[in-house]
């Protein structure tokens, strides 16, 4: 979810077809193009401050839940 709001886009967009999903996408431009995936309302943001936002959402969203960070740790 976190990942949806940060790029206005959703995992069942037509983009993320096949082996493509909205986490490989984040994840394949985290940290050098991030600033291309992230909604354009938050470009107002530091940089810095979206890559570690972004780079929790990727820690959460991970494919299994065994690998995914605890919530108090986020």
């Amino acid at each position: 979810m976190l990942l949806e709001r940060l790029t206005r886009k959703k995992p069942t967009d037509d983009m993320f077809v096949g082996e493509l999903s909205l986490r490989q996408w984040v994840k394949a431009s985290t940290p050098y193009k991030i600033m291309e995936v992230i909604d354009g309302n938050l470009l107002k943001t530091e940089q810095g401050d979206v890559v570690a936002i972004m780079e929790l959402g990727l820690e959460c969203s991970r494919e299994l839940p065994e690998e995914r960070i605890c919530n108090h740790q986020a």
